[in-house]
């Protein structure tokens, strides 16, 4: 039993992965690599709409990467 639980979290864990590897590279690059050394910081703008779902999105496959990840360690043993 504890084999097949193990079996369906890294299946859990790679699709995961996938949707969180999409949801990175759908969201929006706009500002270039200028604002990471300084510059294009003039315009402040709010997340609005599908870039705010995709943001939060990312941060709750993020926190759901981790519990499965944690989880395959206690019960892979």
């Amino acid at each position: 039993m504890i084999q097949n639980l193990t079996q369906i979290l890294l299946i859990s864990q790679i699709v995961v992965c996938v949707l969180l590897v999409i949801s990175i590279l759908l969201q929006n690059r706009a500002e270039g690599l200028g604002t990471m050394f300084g510059g294009g910081g003039e315009i402040f703008r709010t997340k609005r709409g599908l870039e705010k779902f995709l943001y939060y999105f990312t941060i709750f496959l993020v926190v759901l990467l981790v519990v499965l990840s944690l989880l395959v360690l206690k019960y892979a043993s």
